[in-house]
């Protein structure tokens, strides 16, 4: 079968055509990609941008320095729970014991002794007028002075005997209840009588020192 010839008109339409598209591949400038959509677009001559050359800087993450130790300060001392107001005898070993935790003993036992025994005296006398008179220095005005609690209703609770600052020095103290002349019940009531080693009579003893 022969092909007839072209038409020299569709010929020159073909001409045309090509001719078009050469011009419009010669705009594109050289090296240029179109971007692909939601691509970023990239630079023409292919040289960064100085945002873009510029490397980010990112503030490192510095952790909180730890907070520098305090000097270790003596532990307060937590005594065993003190027993109610009004708790009566049942809660008098709860009150030595407080007062054992707080302050632990620094006393020769003969001298700790010897402290109890006279602070507990000079307690009894000071508050119901009971063996003043073992302590006249200390109780000038007895007896006209009427002793201000009723020795019926008088009860030490608790006592201890420790250091006072220096070891010739001691402080005996007291915890204790009682009744006021009012008629007003009062437990957990603190006392202390101070204390100086001295020596007596060829013998050393621990000399009790007038209230201030």
């Amino acid at each position: 079968m022969t092909t007839p010839p072209r038409s020299p008109r569709l010929l020159v339409l073909s001409t045309v055509v090509l001719a078009v598209c050469g011009v419009a591949l010669l705009a594109v400038p050289h090296g240029q990609e179109q971007a692909a959509p939601g691509s970023s677009p990239v630079s023409v001559t292919g040289v960064p941008s100085p945002a873009a050359a510029a490397p980010s800087v990112i503030a490192p993450t510095v952790a909180a320095a730890p907070s520098k130790p305090r000097a270790a300060s003596p532990s307060p001392v937590v005594p065993s729970a003190l027993p109610p107001h009004g708790e009566g005898v049942a809660g008098d070993r709860a009150v030595q014991q407080s007062l054992e935790a707080a302050w632990p003993a620094d006393l020769p036992a003969d001298d700790e002794r010897e402290l109890l025994a006279t602070g507990r005296s000079l307690l009894r006398a000071d508050a119901t007028g009971i063996g003043r008179e073992k302590w006249p220095e200390l109780f000038p005005h007895s007896p006209a002075v009427a002793p201000a609690f009723a020795a019926a209703r008088f009860r030490i609770q608790a006592a201890i005997a420790r250091q006072d600052g220096r070891p010739n020095q001691a402080v005996v103290h007291l915890v204790w209840a009682g009744t006021d002349r009012g008629g007003t019940f009062t437990d957990l009531r603190i006392t202390d009588w101070h204390f100086t080693h001295t020596v007596k009579k060829g013998a050393p003893t621990w000399t009790p020192q007038p209230h201030t």
